[in-house]
């Protein structure tokens, strides 16, 4: 038996011994060109004969002679079985491709930037809106689809990211707002022109958290919102959208202030065409828009007659009227240029409330003095120059000349003209191992006329600001991408007041595993005080708003390490993104009332006035889930998740930043409603946002949209105090009421909307829209009313030739 055993093993070894051996090797990436590190390639008949691709995924195995069959492993990637012939002796080259999973994350990948880079690839936190969601909630001003993105507010017409600001009625933003790459602030008071944006030509929103002065410019202290427009396909695009609706009557019993053949009516219609004309691309959009309004004019009150704003219901209507264009040529003879001018003009009557009328049945009407009526034409024109080559770089020319006049009631009226120019150059250099650079310099010159700005001693100031600025990309073996720019500021504010200030920022994001992300950064960012923050003065009613010619600019500083995770759950293919981070404010502007200025008080010396208040600071967590689900040929679900805490914090509760007129010191906590936990004011710690939507057959869609707001922890103490004056006036004020409903509805609120809608055709679709489904009444801000149920019925006409 021995004497068997050993003549079996000595005739093993010799067939081990005579067997023939080949090499196979390659290359192993992806379905992008991107070799892929550490990926399994195996022997199917002997999985010990195998290779691990190394950092520029190559792989190398012998392998018997003959006819085999080799399996690609890598996670979250398809694996791959290939059969190959091996030669003795020979090498055989084979490279790999691996794709994802049917292909899943290519479905929900998009590039954005200045750079065009992958969403998941970037330094910074981004959330991105696509058009589909736009039309589908029947926007009419794009800041109602921008409220749905997590981490980001729109109280009362400001933008709020991150809780980086409290409230100052949409003066001097804080957060930048870009149409094209160029500024959709308005040049005197900072604040955005939401109506005005084209919302029926939307290609993509970019929404990006975190301070973004570097390439943004001032204004962006606490992030950014680039909406990006669209220019035509291959084929014709034509889409005219109709709707109209209503405004139900308000939950609150004896609130609703319009009856019989005042019907809160909100009706309106967009337009669009787009299509090639030879080398021209050629853009065409309107808008018409009426409203009815949730907000009446004041009434009598108790003591007093409004003889101050004498308004009627039927003037508090808003009218808009707009006609937006996108011209451009692209050479025949100059390969890579291309030139052009888009433009955009609008005429609207509006109204702006600050306050309500009480806190009960006047919820839903102005206080007496506390609303202007406003006309307004709006124009803009920018012409554009672009030469894009591969070898010399990309050059872009921009320019706008935007023009606001508003006719405003109460010797309000102002109107300002803005300059502006940015030349931006970009090239991706190969010999630096494929750097990508932009560097580019940007003027803006606004020159602004208005009685109300006399602070300044004449109603006419002029604003200048110069800013160069640059950033650098470099991807790391495809790994690890690290970026870098800097930007250098200079303001002049009429002849006297000037500023300079260089801003940084940097940031990485490393690919540590298959559809994982992991990254950090760092940003400043610096804006200069508006016309209206400085040299605002003039009085309405009973109280007046007061000039502050010492205001200083402020600035921030943001730091953040996210994690992006792509995710599978049976059908589902999503993003999972989370990220914490911390902001620090220095010289923070707030708007605060007080005794100020009694000798040359406008009208009163009660009133309001810009003031640097200290340091402060907001840590929090972001996180957001995005994706989308195909469960079959005939259902399909897109979703878009959120949530942000915050913990925004003063630095220096007791540094006193202003003395009004009867020696009273201004500090956080002389300031604040509830000082103890040092809170700041009119912030919401917890913000949820989720918005969903099923399609059926290609037909039938049915969405959901969900946000929740905690309560406010804290306030101005003013607003008290404004309540006790006003109560104990003696008659000569109406009495405002404010604290009742505070208390009272001090625990959050939920907001859902929903929608439905059918496609009888590829071009023919109708939609039922509801927005506070649950008529809630509720308040975002001290002394306003959010709207209450509004349901709409859409009309969409959609001949795209593509």
């Amino acid at each position: 038996m021995v004497f068997r055993l050993a003549i079996l093993i000595s005739f093993l070894n010799v067939f081990v011994c005579f067997t023939q051996y080949g090499t196979l090797q390659g290359i192993v990436s992806d379905s992008k060109g991107n070799v892929i590190f550490g990926a399994s390639v195996l022997f199917k008949t002997d999985v010990t004969i195998g290779s691990v691709t190394n950092e520029k995924g190559k792989y190398s195995l012998s392998l018997p002679t003959g006819q085999v069959r080799i399996v690609c492993r890598y996670s979250g990637m398809k694996s791959d079985t290939s059969s190959h012939f091996i030669v003795e002796g020979k090498t055989l080259d084979y490279n790999i491709v691996l794709q994802p999973f049917i292909l899943e994350f290519e479905q929900i990948k998009v590039s954005v930037g200045k750079f065009d880079k992958p969403l998941e690839e970037q330094t910074v936190t981004m959330i991105v809106l696509k058009p589909e969601l736009i039309e589908n909630k029947n926007t009419r001003s794009i800041e109602t689809a921008l409220d749905q993105t997590p981490g980001l507010n729109i109280l009362d017409g400001e933008p709020q990211i991150r809780g980086g600001s409290g409230f100052t009625f949409g003066v001097g933003s804080k957060v930048a707002v870009m149409v094209d790459d160029m500024p959709m602030l308005s040049g005197d008071a900072g604040r955005p022109e939401w109506g005005f944006i084209p919302v029926e030509n939307i290609s993509q929103i970019e929404v990006i958290k975190g301070a973004a002065s570097v390439l943004s410019g001032s204004s962006a202290l606490s992030g950014s919102i680039h909406i990006r427009t669209a220019y035509p396909k291959a084929k014709p695009l034509t889409k005219v959208n109709l709707y109209s609706g209503f405004y139900s009557n308000p939950s609150i019993e004896g609130a609703s202030w319009w009856s019989g053949l005042s019907v809160p009516l909100i009706s309106g219609v967009n337009v669009l065409h787009s299509e090639k004309k030879g080398n021209l691309d050629v853009v065409l959009g309107a808008n018409l828009n009426y409203d009815h309004g949730y907000i009446g004019a004041p009434k009598p009150g108790p003591y007093v007659l409004d003889s101050i704003t004498n308004f009627s219901d039927k003037q508090m209507a808003s009218e808009r009227a707009r006609l937006n264009f996108n011209l451009r040529y692209r050479s025949k003879k100059f390969k890579g240029l291309n030139y052009g001018v888009n433009g955009n003009v609008m005429v609207a009557k509006s109204n702006m409330s600050f306050a309500w009328l009480d806190d009960s049945s006047g919820l839903y009407r102005a206080y007496p003095g506390a609303v202007f009526l406003q006309d307004q034409f709006i124009f803009n024109l920018d012409p554009f120059i672009q030469v894009l080559t591969e070898t010399d770089g990309r050059h872009y020319l921009r320019t706008r000349i935007l023009h606001a006049d508003n006719k405003r009631s109460a010797n309000q009226s102002n109107r300002a003209t803005t300059y502006y120019a940015d030349y931006m150059f970009q090239k991706s250099f190969a010999q630096l191992k494929g750097i990508d650079f932009i560097g580019g310099l940007t003027s803006t010159f606004t020159n602004s006329f208005a009685n109300i700005y006399v602070g300044s001693g004449s109603p006419n100031n002029q604003l200048l600001n110069l800013s160069a600025y640059t950033q650098v990309e470099h991807k790391v073996e495809k790994l690890l991408t690290l970026s870098a720019g800097a930007r250098l500021e200079y303001f002049q504010l009429n002849d006297t007041i000037k500023a300079f200030k260089p801003i940084f920022r940097a940031g990485a994001n490393l690919k540590i595993y298959q559809e994982t992300y992991l990254r950090a950064s760092f940003g400043q960012g610096f804006r200069f005080p508006t016309i209206t923050e400085r040299f605002i003065k003039t009085g309405v009613g009973n109280f007046g708003v007061f000039p502050n010619p010492t205001l200083k600019p402020e600035s921030s500083w943001n730091a953040e390490i996210g994690l992006k995770q792509g995710v599978k759950i049976g059908k589902i293919l999503a993003y999972f993104d989370v990220a914490a981070f911390w902001q620090e404010y220095q010289n923070t502007i707030e708007y605060m009332f007080g005794i100020w200025d009694v000798d040359n008080a406008p009208a009163s010396f009660a009133g309001f006035k810009f003031l640097n208040t200290g340091a402060s600071r907001v840590i929090g967590l972001d996180a957001s889930f995005v994706g989308t689900a195909k469960f079959s040929k005939n259902v399909e679900l897109n979703f878009l998740t959120g949530y942000n805490y915050i913990v925004p914090k003063t630095l220096n509760p007791d540094y006193v930043y202003a003395v009004d007129d009867i020696n009273r010191k201004y500090s956080y906590n002389s300031t604040s409603m509830d000082s103890a936990s040092q809170i700041l004011k009119y912030r919401f710690l917890h913000n949820l946002k989720f918005d969903a939507e099923v399609i059926l057959f290609s037909k039938f869609s049915v969405g959901v949209s969900a946000k929740y707001f905690s309560k406010i922890v804290n306030m101005d103490a003013i607003i008290k105090d404004f309540e006790e004056t006003t109560a104990n006036s003696g008659g000569d004020k109406q009495n405002i009421r404010y604290m009742d409903y505070f208390y009272a509805h001090r625990f959050g609120n939920w907001i859902f909307d929903t929608r439905l809608s059918y496609a009888f055709s590829p071009s023919h679709k109708v939609a039922l829209i509801a927005s506070n489904i649950l008529n809630r009444s509720y308040s975002l801000r001290p002394l306003k009313i959010e709207q209450p149920r509004c349901v709409m019925l859409q009309y969409t006409y959609k001949l795209d030739r593509n």
